[in-house]
């Protein structure tokens, strides 16, 4: 198993095999791509103040004064209250502010009046999450990528035991499953709970298919996979997102129309094929064997008599058995690399995409604009790695990515600075994993990815204590990340690794 990819060098890196696997696998990814960043709109929360009733006993020339009160206005206007006028003050001839200091504030009674300029109905409208229950809205999204979290462990277990199909296909179906649940939740609990499924899904299935077509595909076609169409095309499924709520502006609709991505790829199970290099893995050499052959007619060339001898694949399959979970995390390698970058990067990545919220214009263009900066970043990089290891391309990508930003302009190049860090952050950690939990180490890596990814939602009220506050904090977890990139082993054009044993150590 030392040279594995020398046991199935005949089949070539380009061949009409290897790019049926290629195009299958990056379509595949797109309702990954289409449903990550789905918490913009469905929990926007668009511009609302309290609602007036006809028959309120205000002046109606003082309402319009003031009223209607945006979100995030000054204390003095709080869109979370109303004010009720002293009978003994008059109105007339007064400007605003002179009023208001005569006022007495009282809660919003009669609910809230919410702007239908971009969202006809989100679910922060139809539930009132607002005001007292404003709190419930980034726990939602919390709630989302702890599903996320959850999924990634799962997904990684049934890959690495039962195979890298069963957990692709069991992650699309939950995916696309509970997109369509969501839509007809009765309250912010069931909604909570739904999402929470849809969670599990999103994440889980995009990292088997990271690792599957890492496995299969070997040389540049594999280097392609992983750092230009697999990443473009998932792109693609958020580009997709934008369209579709700009199309469908109420939220159940587009819960629906989230789940038809997942439905339309279930299909692709006859088409996909299994890991020959994770069978081989579990000691199930005749199926690796039989798939590749196979692949060889596919090609039009030739298999050798014997692909793999039965020996090595025997001592393999002995060292696959003994490998768990606990072993992962008590490897120095694994903790490491969890710990330095994935949680930083995600952090940095999901808090820039949240801010989306607070950018000025259509959320809908600017949504659009902040995923399709990501393409080329993932070309940027693919070029630059073939000058750079990357260890230390990923250090020289981070470091423009945490820069504070109130402008459009600034996100999109932090955001792109990120971006090229997370793609060869990717391909680097799948090169630094044994095949035996390739798919373990890697959902584990997104499972703490998706403790930063938790905590987004609520970097952005770290305002309140300072304007620049979040964006401070985005700056140290990239420049760390940078630093740490240092005592990384290296991986460039060397063979990966097979079992724990062969894993390189952290650089002293």
């Amino acid at each position: 198993m030392q040279n594995y990819e020398e046991s199935v060098s005949f089949l070539g890196t380009s061949g009409p095999f290897q790019r049926r696997v290629f195009v299958l696998l990056c379509l595949t990814s797109i309702p990954c791509g289409y449903n990550i960043l789905s918490v913009i709109f469905l929990l926007a929360i668009p511009p609302h103040h309290c609602h007036i009733p006809a028959s309120s006993n205000l002046s109606q020339d003082w309402i319009q004064a003031s009223i209607p009160v945006q979100v995030r206005a000054g204390p003095e206007r709080s869109s979370c209250s109303r004010y009720s006028l002293d009978v003994n003050q008059s109105v007339l001839g007064w400007s605003p502010e002179v009023v208001l200091s005569g006022l007495q504030q009282e809660g919003c009674r009669d609910g809230w009046t919410y702007s239908t300029e971009y969202y006809q109905s989100t679910v922060v409208t139809e539930f009132d999450l607002v005001c007292g229950n404003e709190w419930k809205q980034p726990l939602t999204s919390l709630v989302y990528f702890l599903g996320g979290l959850c999924g990634c462990f799962i997904s990684g277990q049934i890959s690495d035991r039962f195979g890298r199909k069963p957990a692709l296909f069991g992650s699309i179906a939950i995916l696309s499953i509970f997109s369509a649940a969501v839509s007809w939740a009765s309250s912010w609990l069931v909604f909570t709970v739904l999402f929470f499924i849809m969670g599990v899904g999103q994440i889980g299935c995009f990292i088997v298919i990271f690792v599957l077509g890492s496995e299969i595909l070997i040389g540049p076609t594999r280097f392609l996979f992983s750092q230009l169409g697999l990443p473009s095309v998932y792109v693609c499924g958020m580009l997709l997102l934008s369209g579709t709520a700009h199309l469908f502006r109420n939220w159940r609709y587009l819960s629906l129309a989230m789940a038809a991505p997942g439905l339309a790829f279930i299909p692709f199970w006859w088409l996909v094929p299994e890991s020959p290099r994770w069978l081989v893995s579990r000691g199930r050499f005749q199926e690796a064997e039989s798939l590749l052959r196979l692949a060889a007619l596919e090609n039009r060339v030739e298999a050798p008599p014997v692909i793999f001898l039965s020996t090595n694949v025997r001592a393999l399959n002995l060292k696959a058995e003994s490998v768990s979970f606990l072993d992962l995390l008590r490897t120095k390698n694994i903790r490491n690399i969890t710990l330095m970058l994935w949680f930083s990067m995600n952090v940095c990545y999901f808090g820039l995409s949240f801010d989306m919220s607070n950018l000025s214009g259509n959320p809908y263009l600017n949504n659009f604009l902040l995923s399709v900066v990501e393409i080329p970043a993932f070309a940027a990089t693919a070029m630059l790695l073939g000058c750079f290891p990357p260890p230390d391309l990923t250090a020289l990508l981070l470091l423009p990515a945490g820069h504070p930003t109130l402008t459009l302009v600034l996100v999109l190049l932090g955001k792109f600075g990120v971006l090229a860090g997370i793609s060869v952050l990717y391909m680097y950690t799948g090169e630094l994993f044994p095949t035996v939990v390739r798919n373990t180490a890697m959902s584990s890596c997104a499972m703490f990815a998706r403790v930063g990814s938790s905590l987004s939602p609520f970097l952005l009220h770290l305002a309140v204590f300072g304007q620049f506050l979040p964006w401070i904090l985005v700056a140290f977890l990239s420049f760390l990340a940078a630093l740490l990139c240092i005592f990384l082993p290296e991986t460039f054009r060397r063979p990966m690794p097979d079992t724990i044993q062969q894993m390189q150590r952290i650089r002293q």
